[in-house]
């Protein structure tokens, strides 16, 4: 049974927020690495990680839709200059640097509600984010002097957006991510909300585990961070955004407009998600690459990722790091995110630009991350 895994953040100041986004959505560069008083990637939640994939890997794949490529796009066989276009960029999009890829399908929008309701019929899933934490595995991770603060919740939960009151002159992350139990796929919001009208809505609330589980059932994967971003520049190499004018605008992508996080003028004409297809697809045929939800991809994340390709020589097909590190938290192991979502802005993380990595613990769930999926070409069907 797949269990969530609160990170160290949320065990010590029950700010649930601090699990995964704290950092990743911030114009601030790396440090450098800490020493860390818990238990390294490999010392403290391998098992835990073991138990995750061996669940997914049970999982049934349907033969049928493993033969329909609908609703996918041909992406072909190309190299482009993979990392940061512009003066937004972080250090961990840096050294920027020649990457070639094979072509691969990929699909047009993120999956959808009504696409991941057939998923769960279909199978019984259970997602992370509507499981009974298990407390042994939460202090499994830490030393044994780490006490939980008495009013940890074992409910399952997700993180809820909630913009705060424009009185805050400083507004912090916590002010603006709150922990709603009940709060799941199926209730972006929290109990009282419901997918009425939304079932063409890319899907949220959902982790990686949950990503991979629904690409094994179609048949299909998580993409590469490498095709992520190929796929994302739509045939425009060099651009800061995936459409020709390279200029950022409300009618380009589903993105927060005015002042993050107070106060959304919404020339977009959306408060939070839109529906898939909203917007104009780019050069491939893809559709909201840039904003509405944070995308999985396959790759671990590591800050340091693209010095150990030039030093390795990895320019062809790259699959990740074999671990992760994130200096800021280096006891937590994280996946890659990519293409923004309806709350970034330029002033927060201007995360809807090809380039923009960020990252996030793999068993996080959040109303603002869903995923698409990828499929390798057999090779009757390569183009």
């Amino acid at each position: 049974m797949i269990f969530r895994l609160p990170s160290l953040s949320t065990c010590l100041s029950i700010s649930i927020s601090a699990q995964c986004f704290l950092f990743s959505c911030s114009n601030e560069g790396n440090p450098k690495p800490e020493a860390s008083p818990f238990p390294s990637n490999e010392e403290g939640t391998d098992h835990l990680i073991q138990r995750f994939m061996d669940e997914i890997d049970s999982l049934s794949v349907n033969s049928l839709l493993m033969e329909d490529f609908t609703g996918m796009v041909w992406v072909p066989t190309g190299s482009f200059e993979m990392g940061g276009d512009n003066n937004q960029a972080r250090p961990d999009e840096f050294p920027k640097h020649a990457t070639m890829v094979t072509g691969f399908w990929m699909d047009e929008t993120e999956v959808t509600n009504d696409q991941f309701r057939e998923f769960v019929r279909e199978t019984g899933y259970v997602t992370t984010a509507e499981r009974t934490i298990r407390l042994e595995d939460i202090m499994s991770q830490f030393p044994e002097e780490v006490p939980l603060p008495d009013s940890f919740s074992l409910e399952p939960f997700s993180l809820v957006f909630k913009s705060p009151n424009d009185s805050f002159s400083n507004p912090d992350y916590a002010d603006w991510w709150i922990m709603v139990e009940g709060a799941d796929w199926k209730h972006p919001e929290g109990p009282g909300g419901d997918l009425k009208n939304r079932g063409n809505h890319p899907v949220v609330h959902i982790s990686w585990y949950d990503a991979t589980a629904f690409c094994k059932w179609a048949g299909k994967r998580l993409p590469t961070e490498a095709e992520w971003e190929y796929a994302s520049r739509g045939t425009l190499d060099g651009k800061i955004y995936p459409w020709a004018d390279g200029l950022l605008s409300a009618k380009r992508a589903n993105y927060w407009q005015g002042t993050f996080p107070n106060r959304n003028t919404m020339e977009d004409n959306f408060a939070k998600m839109a529906p898939v297809k909203n917007f104009p697809s780019n050069g491939f045929g893809l559709f909201d690459m840039a904003g509405n939800v944070w995308e999985w991809c396959s790759d671990w994340y590591r800050y340091d990722y693209y010095h150990q390709k030039i030093q390795a020589g990895i320019t062809f097909n790259p699959l990740g790091p074999i671990n992760s590190l994130d200096p800021r938290e280096p006891s937590i192991p994280k996946k890659v995110i990519r293409g923004g979502s309806f709350l970034c802005n330029d002033s927060y993380c201007s995360g809807y630009r090809n380039a923009a990595r960020m990252k996030s613990s793999p068993d996080t769930g959040m109303e603002h991350t869903g995923c698409r999926c990828a499929r390798t070409a057999p090779p009757a069907m390569k183009r």
